[in-house]
């Protein structure tokens, strides 16, 4: 019944990609694996549910045609739970002309992951004493609420990730610079922040071909650019930035540090992957496989590029079955459960 769903969506005027349920994780590829790894468990508490790899073809160009990287590369991948909902799957490639330093948020391709927490005061300290992290920006910001604020604390990381914490300001806090005894609590993803060639084709693709819907724009104006918010779902945002005289370098890629995709949760993958196939610009990358062996076998999955440079992807995961979950007691976030339109 799942293509028969979507089917009925489609009748309905429903627009994005049929069956979708939720964002189902956030990739990312990192310069250093386990010092990722340690970083959201130390500092975020986040929960290690499976390692994978090395992922890698020998001899043909599985790699290439299914990932869209060197065919001889080579991945080890990790999947990181942090606060109720957030999946964060973190790629370390090894693989020739890979670049190993990130594009800078200003230039498209940038792009900066920002997760919400509930003593951001007490953990701002703690990032200020690691030796993987620089602090670019800490400021607290009135809210649209009368007396309200939010601190955002923005950092890079030396294994090649951008980062930013925001919470509600408490005056009566730690003062700045107090280490906490422990992993920030983190309550959810705020906003993936992507910098992007072209904001009106990429507001247009996301929500007409997605089906994100716009949101209002809150807080100071972009001194150098324009940008557009956007809910993808019912967990997650996007906030898509354009900026006047970033750089123009060629995207980076999924081997590249820096390099990203947005994975969508679907009941129906071969049906989203046709109807992706049928969109301008939009290049599925193979046919939708099951994986049969491994941490998550019976995951289906497939890739697909996007006329406004984003790697996106689309799978279904059957969570409560995976081989995993016979040898940890974390978990991923399961997407099931969750609609789309709300």
């Amino acid at each position: 019944m799942p293509r028969q769903e979507a089917e009925a969506g489609q009748r309905t005027g429903r627009i994005g990609i049929p069956s979708i349920r939720r964002v189902d994780h956030f990739a990312f590829t990192v310069l250093d694996l386990d010092a990722a790894v340690q970083f959201f468990a130390e500092v975020l508490g986040g929960e290690l549910c499976y390692i994978e790899g090395p992922v890698q073809d020998q001899q043909g160009d599985w790699m290439r045609r299914k990932l869209g990287v060197h065919p001889r590369a080579v991945a080890h991948v990790a999947m990181v739970r942090v606060g109720p909902d957030t999946n964060l799957e973190l790629f370390q490639y090894a693989a020739p002309g890979q670049r190993t330093a990130p594009v800078p948020l200003g230039d498209p391709g940038g792009r900066r992951m920002a997760l919400r927490v509930a003593n951001v005061d007490a953990v701002a300290g703690r990032l200020r004493e690691r030796d993987d992290v620089t602090v670019t920006c800490d400021a607290v910001c009135p809210t649209v609420w009368p007396g309200d604020s939010v601190r955002r604390v923005g950092f890079t990381t030396s294994w090649g990730l951008e980062l930013q914490l925001s919470g509600s300001a408490d005056p009566l806090a730690a003062p700045r610079g107090a280490a906490p005894s422990g992993p920030a609590e983190v309550l959810g993803a705020d906003h993936l922040a992507l910098t992007v060639a072209d904001l009106e084709a990429s507001v247009r693709f996301f929500t007409e071909v997605v089906g994100a819907r716009p949101l209002p724009l809150v807080g100071p104006r972009e001194r150098s650019g324009v940008r557009a918010k956007l809910r993808l779902g019912p967990t997650d945002r996007i906030e898509l930035r354009q900026y006047e005289g970033g750089g123009t370098p060629p995207a980076p890629g999924n081997a590249d540090v820096g390099g990203s995709h947005l994975a969508f949760h679907v009941d129906d993958v071969d049906a989203a992957a046709a109807y992706l196939a049928a969109q301008p610009g939009v290049h599925v990358m193979g046919e939708p496989e099951t994986i049969t062996h491994g941490p998550i076998e019976g995951n289906r999955w497939v890739y697909f590029t996007t006329p406004i440079g984003v790697q996106m992807e689309v799978l279904r995961m059957p969570d409560g079955q995976l081989p995993y979950e016979q040898l940890t007691d974390a978990r991923r976030a399961s997407s099931h459960a969750f609609d789309w339109a709300h």
